[in-house]
């Protein structure tokens, strides 16, 4: 399956502002007062702006190096669920096949009294896990 993958050069204004053209607002159905992530990855110089439906006060930015086998990230998820974190946006890679791979996960707390010192020794005490750092994500509304 091909994904439709849409383009366009935008400038910044003053302010900072980007205006996201009208035809890819359309198209992926983003309005007035709708909630977006925006996660900056400063060493690969890239931005990704993603739409989510929550405006929930507390998101978590969720960092991970954790071992590559099979059933690595299968444990991170089943601790996610035991917390009851909802993974709003995630991005995993191999950093070394066989040996060590990475997560960036932005998560909600389905429970708002868990605090990110709690998730991150949790999530340390998983065996595939060499590191986990937990912080909130910042928001300017």
């Amino acid at each position: 399956m091909v994904s439709l993958k849409l383009s366009s050069v935008v400038k910044i204004d003053p302010k900072g502002r980007v205006t996201i053209p009208l035809f890819i607002r359309e198209s992926m159905d983003i309005s007035e007062g709708r909630y977006m992530v925006l996660i900056a990855d400063v060493d690969k110089k890239e931005m990704i702006l993603t739409p989510i439906t929550t405006k929930n006060e507390e998101l978590y930015e969720i960092r991970v190096e954790l071992q590559d086998k099979p059933g690595a990230l299968a444990d991170l998820t089943k601790a996610f669920l035991d917390m009851k974190l909802d993974i709003l946006i995630s991005k995993c890679s191999t950093i070394k096949r066989g040996e060590i791979g990475e997560c960036t996960m932005i998560v909600e707390p389905g429970n708002k009294e868990i605090k990110p010192e709690e998730i991150e020794k949790k999530i340390s005490e998983l065996p595939v896990i060499y590191m986990v750092s937990v912080k909130p994500v910042e928001k300017n509304f």
